[in-house]
């Protein structure tokens, strides 16, 4: 801290934006250090950035009065909210909606409504008055964290079992309560001019006019218009296109007097069955940990830690009351549905705490209501509390199952839920395949004779028109950049046993290997180049290159020996005359 403090000494003449988000991106990525060798989630690590910043005099070393500061951190939460919820519109999923909707509509809604309900009981019962925040309040702890319960399956290598396909169905009904919510907040506040009951009702009338009306816009205004961008080939004018959808649909949605976040969610929707939905997730997937960041450690900010000191007793009891409940819960809507007990107990850790979107839902309703500072400190501490203890109980859940195995109370359902849970989409299934980036002659040709053969394909394409043609022929296909970490991943790398770079642009081959590499240290990858200069910086890379001048070169010899027959060389021969190694004698055109 006191290098924080000498440093922010001379900043008078640093802009309070410039200078909180300069000290945010330092001490989030110090803390991420820390947290990856202690194997903790990131995301508490960033509420802990906030706390130790807004409980120490550094927000105040750049000179500017707190109301100043408040102001800034507001935009940066109200940036991250802005991205999230985009980002959620993007993820949400009306095919995996129709495919779980039995565990997402049934089993989310025994938990939320359960827990809401026990938790408006408690919220009456300690005397919190009117019935809006009672309802505030208890819908918001019964929704738990997403962004941490997936990371952790993802850190934990199981980001596709039943207990993971359980938790994002249960988390599909918390979205769907958390858009109703945004919806209905003015009106649940009375900031309406009739009655209650009459602005709830017009409140989701025009809600659900507002997002089926930027559907349609989607469909005959803006995805032509990603048509129009994707065809420029310009990575850099399609990012821009992303990132202006998002503010712009956020700002009709604030224009129309709804809330900019669900104007955001709109612009998400707009694209999440649409071909470009991969690559937008690519890109847009750094601007999002980066707001997401940011959101959190805005969480920390809000903490008093004089308040949570005094109060702690308090803050460790619900905490540990909300653990119990919402894991018990989850756990027993997961054996509803005839999960085994060891992924039922996962299942049951991975959404016991509050989330992040608790946190979205009570910040938007202080701007209508503000809460009880001793109340939205418990909650925001016990959101803290709650989403950093996850990730250790979900790697204890394992332990904790075969104990109770042990006691024999337990015994194994007849029938697994993996079935009904399986993805809907073949790429999240395939495994073992080939990824093919580009499909020109070369990718299609290889395509097909592997295909042909009866192995797997997935096809990296940036024509949008070829994505959308491989699309309707039910060919596995994202429309991605070969050279993105996240389009890779979202291609399944890690399961893929071979890529093959069928274009010859070395420079973006050379970019794409080493992610690769990272992502599946063993696969197999095959590469073009065009020049020979280019063969020995491909090699370099421990890669299988294709040379084309060679290969033109043998082709046109095997052409040629169909037209003269007294050209009796072998495959061998041919192969090295190309690569230098034999030189015929001078006369042997003429012998």
């Amino acid at each position: 801290m006191l290098v924080f403090s000498v440093l922010a000494a001379g900043a008078a003449d640093v802009s309070p934006l410039f200078g909180v988000i300069s000290m945010v991106l330092l001490m989030a990525v110090l803390m991420a250090l820390l947290l990856h060798r202690l194997k903790q989630n990131f995301l508490v690590g960033y509420m802990i950035c906030g706390i130790i910043i807004a409980n120490t005099s550094l927000l105040g070393s750049f000179g500017s009065a707190d109301t100043q500061m408040d102001g800034v951190i507001a935009h940066l939460a109200e940036m991250g909210v802005i991205l999230l919820m985009f980002t959620l519109g993007i993820e949400f999923s009306l095919g995996e909606l129709k495919h779980l909707w039995r565990v997402s509509l049934i089993g989310g809604g025994i938990q939320v409504g359960t827990i809401s309900a026990i938790g408006g009981a408690i919220c009456w019962f300690c005397g919190i008055r009117p019935a809006s925040e009672v309802v505030v309040l208890a819908v918001s702890v019964a929704l738990s964290s997403t962004a941490v319960a997936m990371k952790s399956f993802q850190d934990m290598g199981q980001p596709n079992n039943p207990s993971a396909r359980t938790a994002l169905a249960i988390a599909l009904f918390d979205d769907i309560v958390v858009i109703l919510f945004l919806i209905i907040l003015p009106a649940l506040f009375g900031k309406g001019e009739g009655s209650i009951g009459g602005d709830i009702a017009l409140a989701l009338g025009k809600g659900i006019l507002f997002l089926g009306g930027t559907m349609l816009l989607g469909r005959y205004g803006i995805t032509p218009l990603l048509h129009a961008v994707a065809r420029t080939r310009s990575s850099e004018l399609f990012t821009l296109a992303v990132v202006a959808l998002c503010a712009g649909v956020a700002v009709l949605g604030a224009l129309l007097g709804l809330s900019p976040a669900l104007g955001a969610f709109a612009a998400g929707l707009i694209v999440s069955e649409s071909i470009y939905r991969h690559r937008i997730m690519a890109d847009i997937m750094p601007f999002k940990d980066l707001f997401l960041a940011i959101f959190f450690v805005s969480v920390g900010l809000q903490i008093d830690l004089g308040i949570v000191m005094n109060d702690w007793m308090r803050i460790l009891g619900f905490s540990i009351l909300i653990l119990i409940v919402k894991g018990t819960i989850a756990f027993n809507v997961a054996r509803l549905f005839k999960l085994p007990l060891r992924p039922a107990l996962l299942t049951g850790a991975a959404l016991s705490s509050s989330g992040e979107f608790s946190l979205v839902l009570l910040g938007k309703a202080a701007d209508y209501r503000p809460a009880d500072p001793s109340i939205q400190q418990l909650l925001l501490s016990c959101a803290a509390f709650t989403m950093a203890t996850v990730p250790l109980l979900m790697r204890g859940s394992g332990h904790a199952g075969r104990i109770l195995e042990g006691t024999g109370f337990f015994k194994p359902k007849k029938k697994t839920v993996g079935e009904n849970l399986t993805p809907t989409l073949a790429i999240k299934e395939i495994s073992d395949h080939a990824i093919i980036c580009g499909y020109g002659p070369v990718g299609r040709s290889l395509n097909e004779a592997l295909r042909q053969s009866a192995v797997d394909t997935l096809v990296l394409e940036l024509n949008s028109d070829t994505v959308r043609a491989l699309k309707a022929a039910g060919q596995p296909v994202l429309f991605a950049d070969a050279s993105h970490s996240e389009a890779l991943d979202l291609a399944g790398i890690s399961r893929a046993r071979m890529v093959a770079f069928t274009f010859p642009a070395v420079e973006l081959t050379k970019a794409a290997v080493p992610i690769v590499r990272e992502h599946n240290p063993g696969i197999v990858i095959f590469a073009r180049a065009k020049f020979a200069a280019e063969i020995e910086e491909l090699r370099a890379l421990e890669i299988e290159v294709i040379h084309d001048e060679r290969e033109s070169a043998v082709a046109m010899i095997d052409a040629a020996k169909g037209v003269y027959q007294r050209i009796d060389l072998s495959d061998e021969d041919v192969r090295e005359i190309v690569d230098g190694k034999q030189t015929p004698p001078i006369d042997a055109r003429h012998s």
